[in-house]
């Protein structure tokens, strides 16, 4: 069993998704086995908050050229999650907006 460590990777800090802030939507990469359910019992027990819902992604890498050269930026997989309206705010987040 996964430790829930392994689970959340790291926020995923963008322009897009620092506006999402006040709606209380979060983005993170998570593991690629990560399940909605699996993301949802990570996120409450690492920042103590109530999630209300959430979505994942599967994101494919790009093609990149050096040259002649062709390669590969890894995939991975982001989840935004939402909070209930009585939660308090993610702390790692405040401040960037």
């Amino acid at each position: 069993m996964k430790s829930v460590y392994d689970i959340i990777i790291r926020p995923i800090i963008t322009e897009k998704s620092m506006e999402s802030v006040e709606m209380k939507k979060y983005v993170f990469e998570v593991a690629k086995d990560a399940t909605k359910v699996d993301v949802r019992k990570a996120i409450e027990k690492i920042f103590g908050v109530k999630v209300m819902s959430v979505n994942t992604i599967n994101v494919a890498g790009k093609e990149k050229r050096m040259g002649v050269h062709v390669g590969k930026t890894a995939s991975f997989k982001k989840a935004v999650v939402r909070l209930t309206a009585d939660s308090k705010p993610i702390e790692i987040f405040e401040g960037m907006v």
